[in-house]
């Protein structure tokens, strides 16, 4: 245990260069694992399998947090779409 809380800090400080896909990715890949070994009755078969959608699930919802330089608009008569933003707007 002692261990895990001198690794934490260090895999943490790596994971604030990563991108929100990234980041996204890891973080529910190691939920999805310790979900995955938690509730199955082999906690290794469960932990791959839970890691691999967790992480699939966390990259798609990483993905979507990205900035992609797309606003939505409104037209006069309410309906929305997408286009690129104004030069200069984040």
């Amino acid at each position: 245990m002692k261990k895990l809380l001198l690794v934490l800090p260090l895999v943490l400080a790596g994971a604030a260069a990563c991108t929100p896909t990234q980041q996204g990715a890891a973080i529910g890949g190691v939920g999805g694992a310790a979900i995955g070994a938690a509730v199955a009755n082999d906690s290794v078969e469960g932990a791959v399998i839970g890691g691999a959608a967790g992480a699939i699930a966390g990259a798609l919802i990483g993905r979507a947090s990205e900035g992609s330089n797309q606003c939505v608009y409104r037209d006069q008569y309410g309906r929305r779409y997408t286009a690129a933003c104004p030069r200069g707007y984040y």
